[in-house]
């Protein structure tokens, strides 16, 4: 990935949202799925895209400053999802497990509650998520005073089917 942010017109805001935004993750999944769904993405593909990037969503809300920006462009291999924020601090990056990062760990068996919720704790597995469901194609990028939480969904995912899809109720998304 080149450095800097792409020329505008060769990206694509799928959603923009401020810290007073109500339901931002919810809101950005719902326009992140219409979107794909109108590339023609369809089913574990777009699913698995869209909770990684509601990750990254519901950590620039929480750790950065707004105002934000989804967006979505496209390369030969790949449509890069961007979820731009105004803090240009990239977060200090854990450690990756080498295996299945949620698998209980033999000597928490039988702790009692405290063990349970330590094991279920909903804190910290974000980006171990997201660099799951993305098989490591993700990352950051700065600029001098924002960056680019992104994640890529390589085209080859798409099967071929109309691009214009209608929502259930019968419009577009």
């Amino acid at each position: 990935m080149t450095p800097g942010r792409p020329p505008r017109d060769t990206i694509h805001v799928v959603w923009r949202w401020t810290n007073c935004s109500p339901s931002p993750t919810t809101r950005a999944r719902a326009a992140l799925w219409c979107a794909l769904d109108q590339l023609g993405y369809e089913g574990e593909v777009i699913s698995d895209a869209v909770l990684a990037a509601s990750e990254l969503v519901a950590n620039a809300t929480e750790h950065a400053v707004g105002p934000y920006e989804m967006c979505l462009r496209s390369t030969a291999a790949e449509v890069i999802c961007e979820i731009w924020d105004c803090d240009p601090r990239i977060p200090e990056l854990p450690d990756f497990p080498a295996a299945a990062p949620f698998t209980p760990v033999e000597e928490d068996r039988g702790g009692g509650l405290d063990a349970l919720c330590a094991l279920l704790s909903e804190r910290g597995r974000g980006l171990l998520i997201v660099n799951e469901l993305t098989k490591g194609a993700w990352g950051f990028r700065r600029e001098e005073r924002s960056k680019a939480a992104w994640l890529a969904i390589p085209m080859n995912a798409r099967p071929s089917r109309p691009a214009v899809i209608r929502r259930p109720d019968g419009g577009h998304c």
